[in-house]
């Protein structure tokens, strides 16, 4: 059972994506527009390695914290994997896809988290 608030385990996601460098850090919660989650969080990667090596450190990071993922999809092609923590929807895209499918465009009415205290400005 979990022992984390959504947005702990939101700041836990973001945190373990900017220890491995992720880019465009994002966090949204959406509460109030979707019971799919409570937050998306959004991050880039410049490649399929740095792509799996963000989502690698965010399991690490839930699993050390109780929060074993529910489901990953999208680790082959490596443009898009999604890791699913129930309250917390984790996004990592390669460039490309992220502005192709534009989530915090779709997503705008969500209410953007306040990372400045938590991410490395890259």
């Amino acid at each position: 059972m979990s022992m984390m608030t959504p947005k702990e385990m939101a700041i836990t996601a973001v945190k373990a994506l900017d220890e491995k460098k992720g880019l465009e850090i994002s966090a949204l919660e959406i509460t109030d527009l979707t019971t799919i989650a409570d937050y998306f969080v959004i991050a880039s990667g410049t490649s399929n390695t740095q792509i799996n090596a963000l989502c690698g450190a965010v399991e690490k990071a839930m699993d050390e914290a109780d929060e074993p993922a529910l489901r990953r999809e999208g680790y082959r092609d490596g443009t898009w994997v999604l890791l699913d923590y129930g309250a917390v929807v984790v996004h990592v895209f390669n460039q490309e896809a992220r502005e192709f499918y534009g989530l915090e465009r779709l997503w705008k009415d969500g209410v953007p988290m306040d990372l400045s205290d938590i991410v490395t400005p890259n």
